[in-house]
C-alpha cells in the first residue's frame, strides 16, 4: 500500500491487526504524542497510559470505599436484627414480644411509626392489630413476593398509622407467614419520603419479617 494514500483508519486497522506493533518500535512511544484529557497540552502516548491507569485506580479506591461503606453499614444492621431476635427470645408472652418487636424498631432502628395486622385469629383479642383488614389488603399481601417499600400507596395500610397517617411519606410493609399463608402485616412509617424507596434492598425487612412470624404468631394462632 502506498504511504501516501494511507488513510487515519487504514492506519488505525493496521495496528488493531497488529497489536503488538508498539512492542516492537518502543522507541515511537516516547515520540507520538496525544492531547492531555484535561489541559489539552501534547503528552507522549506513556504519559496518556499512565493518565488512564491513575484513572482506573482512583476508580477501584472509590469502588473498594464505597463496598467497605456498606459492609460497616451491613455490619450494624445486623447487629441490630440479632438484638432484636436476642430480645423476641426472651420476652414472655404474645405482649412481651410484641413490645420486644415495637421497641426495637422504633429505639433501635429509629423507625417513628410502627403498625401490626393480624388477621384471622381464631380467638377474639383486644387491641389494634386484631383490628379487621379489607379484603384490598389481604390480597395486597397474599400477593408479595417481598416486603413492599416506598410511597404510602396502600390507604387501607396508611389508616394503621392513625393520626399521624397523612403525615406519612414513605411506608415498608413486610408480610408475617405462618406457612405460605401471609397472616398479617408489619407496617413501618417515616414522614421522610427517601426513607423507605421502591429501589432499596428488603433482605433485612424479610428478616425481620420472619423473626416477628416466628415469635408472634404461634402465640396467638
Amino acid at each position: 500500500m502506498e504511504t501516501d494514500s494511507m488513510t487515519d483508519e487504514d492506519i488505525a486497522q493496521y495496528l488493531r491487526a497488529h497489536p503488538d506493533y508498539l512492542s516492537r518500535h518502543s522507541d515511537l512511544l516516547g515520540v507520538l504524542t496525544v492531547t492531555h484529557p484535561r489541559h489539552g497540552n501534547a503528552i507522549s502516548l506513556t504519559e496518556r497510559q499512565l493518565h488512564i491507569l491513575r484513572g482506573k485506580i482512583q476508580q477501584l479506591e472509590r469502588k473498594l470505599a464505597e463496598l467497605i461503606r456498606f459492609g460497616d453499614q451491613n455490619d450494624v444492621i445486623s447487629e441490630k436484627v440479632h438484638r432484636l431476635a436476642t430480645s423476641l427470645l426472651v420476652a414472655d408472652g404474645y405482649d412481651g414480644k410484641r413490645r420486644a418487636l415495637f421497641s426495637s424498631m422504633q429505639d433501635d432502628f429509629t423507625v417513628p411509626h410502627v403498625a401490626l395486622r393480624i388477621w384471622d385469629v381464631p380467638v377474639e383479642r383486644e387491641g389494634e392489630e386484631f383490628q379487621p383488614v379489607g379484603e384490598t389488603v389481604r390480597t395486597f399481601a397474599n400477593g408479595m413476593s417481598r416486603p413492599y417499600c416506598g410511597g404510602p400507596t396502600n390507604v387501607d395500610a396508611l389508616e394503621w398509622f392513625g393520626e399521624m397517617a397523612s403525615h406519612i411519606r414513605s411506608i415498608a410493609l413486610a408480610p408475617l407467614q405462618r406457612g405460605k399463608q401471609v397472616a398479617g402485616l408489619l407496617a413501618l412509617g417515616s414522614e421522610e419520603s427517601e426513607r423507605f424507596y421502591s429501589e432499596m434492598g428488603t433482605l433485612y425487612l424479610e428478616r425481620i419479617g420472619a423473626l416477628a412470624s416466628a415469635a408472634l404468631l404461634p402465640e396467638i394462632l
